[in-house]
């Protein structure tokens, strides 16, 4: 259930690079509105697999980044790429 949600795993993608901004992750995730990408976003904060940081500036800078139950994610998503990967091979 933590992962479930096609954008949830695509988020998850983005950050295991790194910390991103809200704009970065609109872009990078795809097609998803800001609505989604907010609910999502503060789903996964509330299940603890991510952190957002709030920076005190005009305008406000906030931050997300992946908790250390978040990395832990990894080699599963490692695992679902290499299976994908053999998947696409295999057919074509």
């Amino acid at each position: 259930m933590l992962i479930g949600d096609k954008w949830k795993v695509l988020i998850l993608r983005d950050l295991l690079q790194g910390t991103k901004r809200f704009g970065e992750l609109k872009k990078s995730v795809g097609n998803v509105s800001q609505k989604v990408l907010t609910a999502q976003l503060r789903a996964m904060e509330e299940s603890g697999l991510l952190t957002r940081t709030v920076y005190a500036e005009v305008p406000p800078r906030v931050e997300y980044s992946l908790t250390e139950l978040g990395q832990s994610l990894r080699p599963i998503l490692d695992a679902m790429w290499s299976w994908g990967e053999g998947y696409k091979a295999s057919i074509v």
